[in-house]
């Protein structure tokens, strides 16, 4: 195989997030509770959402699988950066970071696509809310569910199609604490520059224009809101703002890595760490506090199963 003979690295070594020793192992100890404590409520924010009838509408449908993307998502960096932080050699195989990277955009490219319907759910609801029950049918909601992970697996594809190409015959030492398509286009011994436009377009640009057409959507949807006097315009309020900060906090971090040209910069790693760890684990806890009836659902079911 053509990509393989021209490939002679068979492994990349990882930097550390963080070079004090003493400051890794709090860092550990933080993200390892982090992971103990919020992996778990985003499988029970699942499963509260599966088993209470009164939370069928479509936008729990899409908060129960926006818990499981980040779910996923937080499997393929936190573990291994857990483990890394005990070892003093972190090495990669070639195979494993291209399987960490298209993991990566697979399920990231997913959760843009997911954040991109709840906005179209919202503004179905609050701006044509008589057509809410025709539009928003459990048969849309499912085919808009294929479209997402459809979508992702392209994006995905593309990034690792381009990277696959790339030769890598020299250094192996990747700027970085896992695998991404900024980092490992560094290493190759070709000259990356179509390739890496080619990666700003298919990765940066629809992410800003994903941000840019996400924000437009939920201006027409709070401008609606404002104007109403409906009895629920508290809660629309508090949902869009949410949804609004989920927006940033995931497409700030994308933005600023994926849209420029692939130059190391000092905050790349926390910007990453950000965007790679703790969000993904976050992101279902701030839609679950802010939202009562998610709240008092889970609280029941809790209190159901500690009497059994």
């Amino acid at each position: 195989m053509e990509i393989r003979n021209s490939t002679v690295v068979t492994e990349f070594i990882l930097l550390d997030l963080i070079q004090s020793r003493d400051i890794q192992l709090l860092v550990f100890v933080l993200i390892l509770i982090l992971y103990l404590i919020i992996l778990p409520g985003n499988f029970l924010i699942i499963l509260t959402i599966r088993s209470d009838p009164g939370l069928s509408a479509p936008l729990y449908f899409f908060r129960g699988n926006l818990a499981f993307l980040d779910a996923s998502y937080s499997f393929i960096v936190a573990p291994r950066m857990l483990a890394d932080f005990l070892s003093e050699k972190k090495v990669i195989s070639y195979r494993g970071c291209i399987t960490q990277l298209f993991f990566l955009h697979f399920l990231g490219g997913g959760e843009g696509l997911l954040l991109v319907m709840m906005a179209f759910d919202r503004y179905i609801a609050i701006c044509r809310p008589l057509h809410y029950s025709t539009v928003m049918s459990p048969r849309t909601c499912y085919a808009l569910l294929l479209t997402l992970w459809f979508g992702g697996f392209v994006h995905s594809i593309i990034q690792v199609a381009l990277i696959l190409r790339l030769p890598f015959c020299g250094p192996n030492q990747l700027d970085n604490f896992f695998c991404d398509v900024p980092q490992v286009i560094k290493l190759a011994c070709t000259d990356t520059f179509v390739v890496e436009l080619l990666m700003v377009f298919s990765s940066g640009l629809l992410t800003l224009l994903c941000l840019l057409g996400l924000l437009v959507s939920y201006a027409v949807i709070l401008w609606h809101v404002y104007r109403s006097s409906s009895e629920g315009k508290n809660k629309a309020l508090s949902t869009c703002t949410t949804h609004i900060i989920i927006i940033f906090l995931m497409f700030g971090p994308a933005i600023f890595i994926y849209t420029r040209p692939f130059r190391a910069l000092s905050a790349d790693k926390v910007v990453s760490f950000f965007h790679t760890v703790i969000f993904p684990l976050m992101n279902p806890v701030i839609y679950t506090l802010c939202n009562q009836e998610v709240k008092s659902s889970m609280r029941k079911l809790l209190s159901r199963h500690a009497f059994c």
